[in-house]
């Protein structure tokens, strides 16, 4: 073991199967349906509000793409905010969205299983399906598919290349499957094979009127499903030419990854009446392939479902990436333990960084164990990102004056002109939702004010400006070029 460099070994293939996945999984299968329960009212507007969301979402990821061609560093947007606006404000937002991710890397996982028990089931392995059903069953192997992907991210570029592309490429496939199905059946079918199946006629739908409060709410809630491009920015310091690289892996990991929301969730809501959708979200958690199924045949049913899984289990190797090198920033600057930093001899990984955030993920998955709900997961997710890319938009509005030097360095929307509208839209627009997203969670009935996402949000800002100032005031005290360190790259 040792303190040698990142080596620069992904490229641009593996840059976009880490944004991607990162992005596709409970986003596509899980969250555009039980959206109907979390926000009553949004009805058949689900859609309407996908594209919605996926403005801030945008402009988010210009913001990304252009500091990302001045600071390609491991840390990806504590880099950007450190340099480029305040070594605080970069440190405590990009620890919030390592609060935030690595809870949901537990959730993904917990919210796994039940995939995997579907699967069990449609295989007639009902012994193995009434075992994952178990609360410690679901916990055990949820746990066992975090520490696989902890392994797989220990050893390195090479084999975590041969295992994201391919399974990315299969989710792809077997998703293609629910797409084609959505738009070829009509809820006329879906109607009639609900009869069939179940001897009666599904619940039908009443007209719903607009209402502005819920489209909104669900805008700000689905946001969550283009979060994940920033995982290719935590890796700029093992990207192998990233100026050029950088941008355009996130920029087509965007379209790539908009276009198939659209299209999924508009399959799905084509072949199957909101309103039924509506009904179960109150009564159950649901999926896609859960809805597809009363129309598909079980074998196709099985393949979507396990479709489904792949995706969920996608998430889990390129999230780990991101959220480690978060720490492996912060430890650079002396801001964590400088042990974090020890690279691994052979495989050339920070894997004290990893193992850290697997353990972190541990949590996530006790935490939705206990709580009952991986929504919560992902508010505290959705408002640490929010906060997160603002921050990325005023850092382009900011980096001019705070940090000339690597300000010369951009290659991408080099104009001044370009980079201030891009980061004054992005401002006004996160900032709306971020507002929009709080008041939500603070209207929502809990049963005890921690399962609110505003509160443990705040409070883990709180421990982070803990963390920063004793740190910050050590290295000071220390005699350490504060300027110096907070002003040049790692």
């Amino acid at each position: 073991m040792g303190n040698a460099a990142l080596s620069r070994q992904l490229g641009l293939g593996a840059l976009i199967a880490t944004g991607v996945c990162s992005m596709l999984g409970a986003s596509i299968n899980v969250v555009p349906f039980m959206i109907q329960r979390h926000v009553p009212g949004i009805g058949p507007y689900v859609l309407y509000a996908f594209v919605f969301a996926a403005i801030p979402a945008v402009l988010a990821a210009l913001a990304y793409s252009t500091l990302a061609t001045a600071m390609p560093k491991a840390g990806g947007s504590y880099i950007y905010a450190s340099r480029g606006l305040n070594p605080y404000l970069g440190f405590v937002a990009s620890f919030s969205q390592w609060f935030g991710l690595s809870i949901v890397i537990g959730v993904v996982a917990y919210v796994t299983i039940p995939f995997l028990r579907d699967i069990a089931i449609a295989l007639e392995w009902l012994s193995i399906a009434d075992m994952l059903n178990t609360g410690i069953v679901r916990v055990g192997v949820a746990l066992v598919l975090v520490w696989l992907f902890v392994f797989v991210n220990i050893r390195g570029a090479q084999l975590y290349e041969r295992t994201i592309i391919p399974l990315m490429v299969l989710m792809f496939i077997l998703g293609g499957i629910v797409i084609a199905a959505g738009f070829y059946y009509t809820q006329e079918d879906f109607t009639q094979s609900f009869l069939l199946k179940e001897g009666k006629l599904p619940v039908e739908g009443v007209e719903l009127d607009f209402d502005l409060f819920s489209f909104l709410s669900a805008g700000s809630l689905l946001f969550a499903s283009f979060i994940g491009f920033d995982s290719i920015a935590q890796a700029g310091g093992e990207a192998k030419d990233p100026t050029k690289k950088l941008p355009l892996a996130i920029d087509l990991t965007i379209l790539i990854v908009g276009g198939y929301y659209m299209l999924f969730t508009g399959a799905v809501y084509h072949a199957v009446p909101w309103s039924f959708i509506a009904s179960q979200a109150l009564e159950r958690d649901i999926t896609a392939p859960g809805m597809m199924s009363y129309l598909l045949p079980s074998g196709l049913t099985m393949m979507i479902v396990a479709g489904a899984a792949i995706a969920l289990i996608n998430d889990l190797p390129a999230m780990l990436l991101s959220v480690s090198r978060l720490m492996f920033a912060w430890a650079e600057d002396g801001i964590f333990p400088k042990s974090i930093t020890t690279i691994h001899s052979k495989y050339k990984t920070p894997f004290l960084a990893i193992i850290l955030s697997g353990c972190m993920a541990s949590v996530g998955i006790l935490g939705s164990h206990f709580a009952g709900d991986f929504f919560l997961g992902i508010d505290i997710m959705v408002t640490s990102m929010m906060v997160n890319f603002l921050l990325m938009c005023v850092t382009l509005l900011t980096i001019k004056k705070v940090n000339p030097e690597l300000t010369q360095e951009i290659k991408f929307a080099k104009s001044k002109r370009l980079r201030t509208a891009i980061g004054w839209a992005g401002t006004l627009v996160l900032s709306f939702f971020l507002v929009i997203h709080t008041w939500k969670d603070l209207q929502t009935q809990a049963e005890a004010w921690y399962f609110h996402s505003t509160p443990i949000w705040l409070i883990v800002m709180l421990l982070a400006s803990i963390i920063f100032w004793v740190k910050f005031s050590k290295l000071k005290s220390n005699g350490e070029e504060i300027d110096r360190i907070f002003k040049e790259l790692p």
